[in-house]
Formats: structure tokens, sequence, C-alpha cells
């Protein structure tokens, strides 16, 4: 806490950040890991803390004691009481219940049998149980997948998706080391980042998710470097028709060595 700080943080979950202070950078890039950012007018900047912003920081490994630590660090004043203990209590609800592969069979578990019992009896969840294997733990219709992660998020409980993903057939594939205008090129710090966070070391916590960054930040670089890590065959899904696809096509196609087999499908 500190007056001289660019946050405001308010008990309604909102931010307020200050584009012009020296610290602005420092404190957006801070904010951008747990809260959404809903309007940027010139001078002051305004973020909300939701449910869906703590779990995804939740689910990239931030724990309650550090997004309560940054936000201390850069707010003006106190926080606000019911913020501290918001943060605390979404936070915690994260991985509470986690979806896990037995063969096949995806099969959603949680040791708390009082919390497994209210999801189970939740008619958001009822068209996707398949059988109660026991009182911890059900399976579940793998063909729904998202849906049952969305129902949990609905409930207010995100399931820690530990099931993995079947692999996809080999594609060898390496980022240029120089552009075609005879330019040195390696991905930023946070486009690297960004494909760290997704890939999760190859772990089944890893290859989903949702990479947000603003236009022209280089969304395009950050998935081929993930199809580089991965040397998998991927499929790439454009808007709707429209003049832009051809953009979007364009950017990846120009972006990627020719040398690799590319199949546009419309």
């Amino acid at each position: 806490m500190n007056p001289g700080n660019p946050l405001i943080v308010q008990s309604d979950r909102s931010i307020l950040l200050e584009v012009d202070h020296p610290l602005h950078d420092e404190a957006r890039d801070a904010l951008a890991q747990f809260a959404e950012l809903e309007k940027s007018p010139e001078h002051i900047h305004t973020y909300r803390l939701t449910p869906l912003s703590l779990w995804n920081a939740a689910a990239g490994g931030m724990d309650a004691p550090a997004i309560l630590e940054l936000l201390t660090s850069y707010s003006k004043y106190p926080l606000p009481a019911n913020i501290t203990a918001e943060i605390q209590t979404y936070v915690h609800r994260y991985g509470r219940v986690k979806l896990i592969r037995e063969g096949d069979d995806l099969l959603l578990y949680s040791d708390d049998h009082a919390l497994m019992t209210e999801i189970v009896n939740h008619k958001k969840m009822q068209p996707y149980i398949q059988q109660h294997i026991n009182r911890n733990t059900i399976k579940i219709d793998a063909s729904r997948r998202g849906h049952v992660k969305q129902a949990l998020i609905h409930i207010g409980f995100p399931a820690e998706d530990l099931a993995g993903y079947t692999e996809g057939s080999p594609l060898p594939l390496q980022m240029r080391s120089v552009t075609l205008q005879g330019k040195d090129f390696e991905p930023r710090q946070y486009q690297q980042s960004a494909v760290s966070t997704f890939y999760a070391g190859g772990a089944p916590s890893g290859g989903s998710g949702v990479v947000v960054l603003p236009c022209g930040a280089g969304k395009t670089i950050v998935g081929i470097a993930t199809i580089a890590t991965l040397q998998r065959a991927t499929l790439i899904l454009t808007p709707t028709p429209s003049r832009s696809v051809n953009g979007y096509m364009k950017s990846w196609t120009r972006q990627i060595s020719p040398r690799n087999d590319w199949r546009i499908y419309r």
C-alpha cells in the first residue's frame, strides 16, 4: 500500500489503473495474470476480478497469497476486506474436483464427499453422469468433456483437468530463426511464456487453454510456436467465411516454412 502507487482496488472487484503512472507497465502485466480488462480510455484503465479470471490464474499456477501480494504491492490503499476473502474463496475452489482417466473411462473425482454429493445432484451435471463408481468418483460421458467442464464452472467448482489428450500424428516443424526478409527472429519472452504455460512440460494438466493477447502482439506466433513444441499435426480453425478469413490464412501460411505440408479446407 502506497498512495503513490498506480492501482485502486474497489469492493465491487473493479480495479483502476493509471495509464500515465511510471509503474503502469509492471502493474498491467501483473493484472493480466488474474483480472480482465473491461475499459481502456485514455487515462484510466478498468480491470475486474471475476471468478473465471481467478480460476484461470489458479490453473496457471497462481495461488491466493501471490495474487493478494501483487495487488497490495501496486495498490494505493488497503485492499477491501471482501476482496481478500473472495480471492481466497474462489482460488480455493479451483481443483477441488478433478478429471482423470482410467483406461478408456473419464472420471470425475474429489476427496470431498459432501462436495461430490452436491455436484452429482446438480441438474447441470445429470445429463453427463454414466456411472457412480464410489462416493467420491463418478464416470462421465467422455464425448461431453467440454460440457462437463462448463457445467462445473456454472456450479462454481471448476475441475482440474488431468485426463490428458490423445496424441496427434507426428509433424516435424521448426520455427525460422531468420525471417523471409533476412532478419534474425525468435519469439518474444511473453510469447514463449504463453507456449510454456499451455504445454506445461507435456504434463496431463497442459494442452488446453485460451491465449489472450491484444492486436499485434503475435497470437499467430504463439500458435506456430505451440505447434513446433508439440510436433503434432494441427487443425487451425478460422472465423466463419468473411473477408477476414483470407487474412487469417495468409498470416499463418506466411509465417510457416513453405516446406511444411499445409491443406486449406473451406
